[in-house]
């Protein structure tokens, strides 16, 4: 029988004035994400907006007990070593009443499951491109998974000051490529090494890099102010190019709401040009928290009653306290210090004793939280990716993906006494997202599959480092696995006898099948047509 959830904090303010409280606070939320290919200065990008925003005093550095110390997302030791972002960070600030929840994402290709997770949270997404190489592989991967979502896009195309494509045809390229109707909102003054600021169509503007964050206001392109601060070899060419972009596409609200049209802004984000330009285009255009669609109904942000759901759990985020965390994104309500949440999918109250806000690695608790921000819950693997919170309500929200991995191997340990601990280690790195766990049913040693061989690199360097257990991986001879889905038990239980070598359960025990080839996948569809065989998995918290 389900627990009763005991009234939290604050349970005798008026429903009305909740309500309007968490109404306003909403609106002044903007909960986004960051995708782009590896070395489009997607980290620069982040940390210039996180100085902008005042989270940090020095791009790279903050302060802390007097010392200028690292706090760059990418805090795991084997991003340090490598340069790339393998694990999904949250960083809150606030710029002029506004309210950024940023949620940095891996960007490098094997990662593409945790942020395809994380896409789920958010509201609206930054797409940053290299100028000089416009949309590259990740970068489609990541925009069909927005698409899927109809995620708002603002694209930003960074590195103007390097040698680049010609504007017209990067614009070009977004719009074929990715079936997008491109609105620039601002256009470069010179390219390449003329490159020396951007002009504001929506807004007659000059931003120049010289003069720092001051905008010089204008009447239009025939303002002769203009003439007076851009060298004349540049100015011709801002006058016609901003002409004919104006002329070409004009930015609609509505089409960029419903993902169908991105706004274009210009910069570099290694000079900490573009980047205020970019925050206050997110603060006026990107779409406070919506709507979410849950399994009974359509919850609505305003809502009094909080309800949220898990998209990440992430395990020793501080080393020197083995601590576990999972990301709850707020979809309604108000979350107070102190409460007692329904877990929806075992019917326990998890309490929230001190929840947590995020900056990287830094921390502070948060008294109080609204639709649109992700606080951090303490958990002691109670908690799953795909759980619904709520105040007492049985709704599940949905959408939380499980893609079917790409490799799948064997772990072996040379330790016999470290078989435990590295028992332990992969249930919690599975709680985590970081691997899939499968154990087969014929008693063979447990299998992990991954996205991609990265992942195995940060496997093995996380069960060392964080659980002394030295493991290697070796083939399963497997090349695929699916989700074994079906109503048909009679025909389940005969797949089972006859396949028994080649199936497992998930963590969440669910029936999965290994298959050596996608030969043999088809074969076993047509063996047996009342068994499905899927390769994605939404995770709603649900029992298998």
């Amino acid at each position: 029988m389900d627990q009763p959830i005991p009234p939290g904090p604050g349970h005798n303010t008026p429903p009305d004035a909740v309500a309007a409280q968490v109404a306003r606070e909403a609106a002044r939320r903007r909960t986004f994400a960051i995708i782009a290919h590896p070395d489009a200065g997607k980290t620069t990008l982040t940390e210039k907006l996180l100085l902008r925003g005042g989270a940090i005093q020095l791009a790279g550095a903050v302060r802390a007990k007097g010392d200028r110390r690292r706090t760059r997302s990418d805090w795991m030791k084997i991003e340090q070593d490598r340069g790339i972002s393998v694990a999904t960070s949250v960083m809150t600030f606030e710029r002029d009443n506004v309210v950024f929840n940023l949620l940095d994402t891996p960007g490098h290709e094997d990662f593409s499951e945790d942020t395809y997770r994380t896409l789920t949270a958010v509201d609206a997404a930054v797409m940053v491109l290299d100028a000089a190489k416009g949309i590259e592989a990740q970068t489609r991967k990541l925009f069909e998974v927005c698409r899927m979502r109809d995620i708002p896009i603002v694209t930003f195309i960074n590195k103007m000051d390097r040698d680049g494509r010609d504007v017209f045809e990067l614009l070009e390229e977004i719009e074929k490529t990715l079936a997008l109707d491109v609105a620039p909102v601002a256009w470069p003054v010179g390219l390449g090494r003329e490159f020396i600021g951007t002009y504001d169509l929506l807004r007659p503007s000059l931003h120049l890099m010289a003069d720092g964050s001051q905008p010089l206001a204008l009447s239009g392109l025939d303002d002769p102010r203009l003439d007076a601060a851009v060298p004349k070899n540049l100015v011709e060419g801002l006058r016609e190019g901003a002409e004919l972009a104006t002329a070409l596409s004009t930015f609609d609200e509505k089409a960029f709401l419903q993902g169908t049209m991105t706004p274009v802004y210009f910069g570099s984000a290694l000079r900490d040009f573009g980047v205020g330009h970019l925050l206050d285009g997110l603060a006026r255009y990107a779409p406070p928290p919506g709507s979410r669609a849950a399994d009974l109904r359509v919850v609505e942000p305003e809502e009094p009653a909080l309800t949220g759901f898990v998209f990440k759990i992430q395990a020793n985020m501080d080393p020197n306290h083995r601590d576990r965390v999972a990301f709850l994104r707020i979809c309604s309500g108000r979350l107070l210090k102190g409460m007692r949440l329904k877990q929806v999918r075992t019917g326990k109250a998890v309490p929230v004793n001190a929840p947590l806000f995020f900056f990287a690695r830094d921390r502070q608790v948060a008294e109080e939280a609204f639709p649109g921000d992700v606080v951090g819950i303490a958990n002691h693997g109670v908690l799953r990716i795909g759980d619904t919170l709520t105040e007492g309500e049985d709704i599940n929200f949905r959408g939380v993906p499980s893609f079917a991995p790409e490799i799948l191997r064997r772990v072996i340990i040379d330790d016999a006494m470290a078989a435990k601990k590295l028992n332990k280690a992969l249930e919690q790195l599975t709680e985590e997202g970081v691997v899939q766990l499968f154990r087969p049913l014929d008693g063979a040693g447990v299998v992990v599959g991954v996205v991609g061989a990265l992942q195995l690199d940060v496997l093995g360097a996380r069960l060392a480092a964080e659980y002394s257990v030295k493991a290697r991986f070796e083939s399963t001879g497997f090349d695929l696995m699916r989700w074994v889905v079906t109503e048909d038990r009679i025909a389940e239980e005969k797949f089972r006898r006859t396949n028994s070598h080649d199936i497992a359960e998930d963590h969440d025990r669910n029936l999965v099948a290994f298959f050596t080839s996608d030969w043999r996948r088809k074969r076993a569809e047509e063996e047996h047509p009342a068994l499905r065989f899927v390769e994605l998995r939404e995770q709603h918290g649900v029992e298998g």
